[in-house]
Formats: C-alpha cells, structure tokens, sequence
C-alpha cells in the first residue's frame, strides 16, 4: 500500500504540514515547574459542579505555579449543542471567581494558541489525520451502521469485546484500488485509528500493558488499547479522543484534569500520543462527587435526581461564590479544613493546594456542610459587601425584593447585627435565606409567624405589650429597658428570673422570658431573633411603637 497517496487522495484540500503547525503554536515560554491547563466543557446548556470542581483544580495548578489556564470550547459532538450555551459556561465560571489567562471569551479570543473553540479547527485535525494516515498508523473505514450493527451481534454470540478490531476490522487491509472504487462510489467512511494493541484471547498471550503516572492516582496499570478507535468521523469532524489529543499538543496543555469516568479511555489517548510522536500531559483524574441518600449509601450525583448538581441552582438561590470556592477546596484537599482552622483570616488563595492530597474515591457532597462554611464564609465578608452581592442578586433573580436596598445604612445596620458580639452570630447563609431572614424589618414583609407563649394567657398579652409601649423609652439603655421588663414580667405575676419559676411553678404564670417573647412576637413575628433591644435601636422609635401598637389592635 502507498500510504502516502492513501493519504493525498483522503486529504486532498490539505496543504499545510504538521511542521507548519508546530511553528504556528510553539512550546510556550514559561518558568522552570510552570503548569498549563485547560477547562474544555461541551456546550450542552448544562454547566453543572463537576465543571467548577474540575475548574477549580486547573486554576489552582496553573495560577500557584506562575503558569497558563485556558478556556476551550469542545464542541465537536454537534448534536449535543444548545444555542447560548457557550455564554452560559462562560458567565457561570466567572461568577463563581474562576478567571481564565486566555480561551474563549465572550468578545472573542483571547490567547496566541487559538482557535480557542474546537469547530472551527477541522483543518488542523485533518492534517494530523493525514499525517497518520501517510505513516500507515489509520485508515478510512466504510463499513455501513448495517454493518456495524452485524459485528456487534457476532461479538455478542461469541461473548468477545465489542468493537472494531483485528478480525473485525473489515477495512483495516483494503488495497487502494478498493478505497478508490468505494469513494468514486460515494461510500461514506470514517478515519480509524490502526492500533498495534492486541485484544485479549481466552487462553491466549496476556495482553501488554500501560503504566502512566496519574497526579491523583500515582501509577496506573491498564490493558493497552486495541481498538481501531475512530478519530474522523464521516463529516470530518473529529472525535473527542483525537481532538483533545492534537488540541493539548498544540496549546502546550502540561496537566489534564478531569473525571474519573475518563479513565476507561485512557490507552487509547496514550496511543495516540505514541502515534503522533508526542509526549503525553500528566494527567489527573478526579473521583467522582458523590452524595449519601436517603439510606446513608453513596451514590454519584445525577442531573435527574439532584437539582444540586446545576451551577444555577446555587447562584439562583444566592450561595456567595467565596463560600463555593472555600467549600470546594474542603472536599479537594484533605488538609484544607486544617489549614482553615490555623489560617482563619487568611485568603483562600494562600492556601497551597496539591493534587496528592486529593481523594482517589468518591468525594462526598453535603449541602449542609456547604451551608455551614457559608456562615462562617460570610462573617468574614464586610457587610457592606453582603449588600453589594445581595443587591446585584435580588436584581437578578429577586426584582420584588429590590426596595429593600434602597436605604443602604438601613440595611448595613441589619446586616452588621450581632456580628461583632463576643460570640458572633452566624445566621447569614446565601441569599434566599438571608432575605427571608431579615424580612421583619421591613413592613410590607413583616408577618406573624409563631404562636404565643402557652405561658401567657390570651388575656396577658395585650397587658404586656400595653404596659410596655406605655414605659417605653428608646433613650433607655439595655440593662434600662430590661429592667422595664420584669418589672412588667412581676406586675403580672410571672417570675424575674426562670430559675425562681423553676424551682417554684405553682407560685407563676410563667417567668420574664415568656413575658419578653410576647414583645418579641409582637415586633419581628417570631419567637427566635437576635436581640430584642438592639433590633429596636435598628427599626427607631416609630416603627417600634406602630408594630407593639399595631399587634395590640
């Protein structure tokens, strides 16, 4: 076989060499250690956790490194592409802090190493397809879906790995004559891979195998490939195995991160970098994430059944982008809660982040603990800049809470409260939350929402909250204006102190909590708040007095 006109005669429109290529994208001019990586999500409408969590990774090893992060488009799968998908990945990264040195972007690319979105580089994929072709390393295939289909079933009754190889491989050894009659004929085929692997056989020569160094993983050692992988397809357009494969070559990618159901792929990604002569990135395969079900086993995290997963979830609810990051390096990095712990001001990005200390085996994901890192995440964050994120998220997806941002000072001072107590309070989550939280301090929002004290008689409250508007002084201090109120709490027979209606509960009705719950009730609407006296200091004298007198009628 003349492979060289094998390979003029499937590429006929190709001229450049892959030599013009290797000078057109250079090996890049870094420091000694220097990482570049690459985030290369399918544009599916569908940006979800794995995206960042992986994201986050390359960011790390590029930035801690002095290296390169880039953002590729791998749209190659057409039939998966969703209109405005690319803006979607692209706004969604930012917003969660993650910042590309160069890719696509939505003005366009940035970079000397694009085109940063794989489509619209078909030629370059088909100058390496014919370089591999003219090396005798693949070959066009014509076997027809029909045909396919039959050899599947063969392998099924013979219990033999499905795929096209060895025997299977109807094409592999076509004369050129036979190529010729076949693309005269119009007979659409696509570019195989010829692969040197040898498959498994029942009593037959163990198969060789691989050892590549995984940065997660340490070693791993796999049955090579002998599959006859298709790299062209019938449209020219390549598959994700050869198009990742020239695209990290050519953009000088040092560090492929990405999930472990990739691994199963891996031999045949490691032959075609043996193939084209190339030295292969050190990859990292991360576990999948994972979360407990309802019977506490563990199971991966769907896109069916956990709404969890979409990115849109947590910036629909308001979860603040630091938070995310903070409570991703916490299920990235075994040692990151440690680090926290002895480094509680410290910014995250002095954190020094390593893949060795990466889980190997499922990474368990626990909204509650996201939660809980959101809380002490957001004590940290001024709250003047609360209100900024707030603001721009009720914009966004709340427009009917925007009034509520419209007295900054009022809303700094909600914000603030009981964030610099001795044991601060952390009652700030993400925003839906948030909202809902402080929602009694302003009228339109204001509602009922526990019940009275059992201690109190119905009788008793309107007592209450009466001798209370009657000695109220917003001048009095908080010892003064606590005093007022057991002074009430014993006029109307309750105890001063709960200790006292503990020990004796035949001589009260109750005691001054019970009588302070009343106020508390009627002010915010709930029987738990921050404190009473410094939340009246917030609303002012006004709106205190309407609330007590607005309950009392």
């Amino acid at each position: 076989m003349d492979y060289e006109k094998l390979a003029g005669l499937l590429f006929p429109a190709i001229d450049k060499s892959p030599e013009d290529y290797e000078a057109e994208y250079p090996a890049r001019e870094l420091a000694p250690g220097a990482k570049v990586t690459r985030l290369g999500p399918s544009p599916t409408g569908f940006i979800h956790l794995g995206n960042l969590y992986g994201a986050f990774v390359d960011e790390r090893l590029a930035h801690q490194s002095g290296g390169v992060f880039y953002l590729r488009i791998e749209d190659t799968d057409d039939k998966r592409y969703v209109e405005g998908a690319v803006e979607t990945v692209i706004n969604s990264l930012k917003f969660f802090g993650i910042d590309f040195d160069e890719g696509a972007t939505m003005a366009g690319d940035i970079g000397a190493y694009g085109d940063y979105t794989q489509s619209h580089r078909g030629p370059i994929y088909q100058c390496y397809a014919k370089k591999l072709v003219a090396e005798g390393k693949a070959y066009p295939c014509f076997l027809s879906e029909e045909e396919i289909t039959a050899i599947r079933g063969d392998q099924e009754s013979a219990k033999a790995t499905p795929g096209i190889y060895g025997k299977y491989a109807a094409c592999r050894d076509w004369t050129l004559e036979q190529v010729e009659e076949a693309i005269n004929a119009g007979k659409p085929y696509v570019v195989r891979l010829k692969s040197d692997g040898v498959p498994f056989v029942e009593n037959g020569p163990e198969p060789k195998k691989i050892h590549v160094e995984d940065a997660v993983r340490g070693t791993l050692e796999m049955p090579e490939n002998f599959q006859d992988t298709v790299i062209l397809k019938a449209t020219g357009i390549p598959t994700y195995h050869f198009a990742h494969v020239v695209d990290d070559h050519l953009m000088r990618t040092t560090h492929v991160v990405r999930g472990e159901e990739w691994l199963s792929s891996l031999p045949i990604h490691v032959e075609l970098f043996d193939k084209l002569g190339w030295e292969p990135p050190i990859y990292c395969h991360t576990a999948q994430l994972m979360k407990l079900d309802e019977d506490g086993s563990k199971r991966k995290l769907s896109k069916r059944k956990d709404p969890e997963l979409s990115l849109e979830y947590y910036r629909s609810r308001g979860y603040h982008p630091t938070a995310v990051r903070e409570y991703l390096l916490t299920i990235l990095n075994s040692n990151f809660e440690e680090w926290r712990m002895a480094n509680p001001d410290a910014d995250i990005d002095d954190f020094e982040f390593t893949t060795e200390k990466m889980s190997s085996s499922g990474a368990l994901f626990d909204l509650n603990k996201l939660n809980d890192i959101s809380k002490d995440v957001l004590l940290r964050i001024p709250a003047a800049e609360i209100y900024d994120f707030l603001k721009s998220w009720a914009a966004e997806h709340a427009p009917q809470y925007s009034h509520m941002f419209d007295d900054r000072d009022y809303m700094l001072k909600i914000l603030n409260l009981g964030r610099d107590d001795k044991k601060p309070r952390k009652d700030l989550i993400y925003a839906e939350q948030i909202i809902d939280f402080i929602s009694y301090f302003f009228d339109d929002m204001f509602k009922i929402e526990d019940p009275m004290p059992e201690e109190v008689p119905s009788e008793d409250v309107s007592k209450i909250l009466t001798a209370y508007l009657d000695s109220y002084d917003h001048s009095d201090d908080q010892s003064q204006w606590f005093d007022k109120i057991r002074a009430i709490a014993t006029d109307l027979g309750y105890a001063a102190k709960p200790k006292d209606f503990k020990k004796h509960p035949e001589d009260y009705k109750g005691h001054v909590g019970h009588v302070s719950t009343v106020i508390r009730i009627a002010l915010m609407g709930r029987s738990q708040s921050p404190d009473v006296w410094t939340i009246q200091q917030i609303f002012g004298e006004e709106r205190t007095r309407a609330r007590i007198g607005g309950y009392c009628h």
